[in-house]
């Protein structure tokens, strides 16, 4: 095997599951980037979250199983789009949870950034969803959102399934923000389809509206 510098060998035993082969470095046991693929079962990461103004370690995906799971990533506490985006998303987090989803942010900032910000502005304070702390990166370079040379993240959002599987995801560049509204629409396709199998939602589906049944008497007729 050539040299490549890493020291620590890590064997194939001490790695829990074929996702995480995918991104830990068997020399060195260093993580990086990986590719998060659609319809692939999420590992059951574990991490620390603010909330309500407790600190809770010890959170895992799997704590969200049966629930609709949206993965909120963006760069950093105390900056300018993130605080637009995540406020955006507390006020509309009520219709969220009412399509049975759960919200969490993450940053690589630690839990104790995180109640500093919550504490100090006055639209972070507006949240009551969990923010999680993602100070290794363990989390971004899971879904392939860090930003090596920075330490940051990505404007990374991951929507999971009820069964833990990933079903739409979109990455932006950091200066361009997001938008809640469409968030939830995509949340609400998402559901629907899952519960009507054989049907498809086209372009900016909205519930009440029109859906399709592909099939061959469709072909060539849209």
């Amino acid at each position: 095997m050539a040299d490549t510098g890493c020291v620590g060998a890590v064997t194939r035993e001490k790695i829990n599951t074929m996702e995480e082969a995918m991104n830990i470095c068997l020399e060195c046991g260093e993580t990086f980037n990986r590719a998060p693929v659609i319809g692939e079962k999420v590992s059951d990461l574990t991490f620390t979250v603010f909330q309500n103004d407790e600190i809770k370690e010890g959170v895992k995906i799997s704590d969200f199983k049966g629930k609709w799971l949206v993965l909120f990533f963006y760069p950093a506490d105390f900056t300018f789009v993130c605080p637009t985006e995540l406020e955006e998303l507390a006020e509309n987090y009520a219709k969220f949870q009412e399509l049975d989803a759960e919200i969490v942010s993450v940053s690589t900032d630690t839990a104790f950034v995180h109640k500093a910000w919550h504490d100090k502005s006055p639209a972070i304070g507006k949240i009551t969803y969990p923010m999680a702390a993602d100070p290794t990166g363990h989390l971004a370079k899971y879904f392939g959102v860090y930003i090596d040379d920075e330490g940051l993240a990505l404007r990374g959002t991951f929507l999971i399934n009820p069964d833990g599987e990933l079903a739409a995801y979109e990455v932006n560049n950091n200066d361009i923000g997001r938008s809640a509204a469409e968030l939830l629409r995509k949340l609400e396709a998402a559901k629907f389809v899952r519960e009507h199998e054989g049907m498809v939602c086209p372009a900016s589906w909205k519930p009440g509206d029109e859906t399709l049944t592909p099939g061959v008497d469709l072909v060539g007729k849209i």
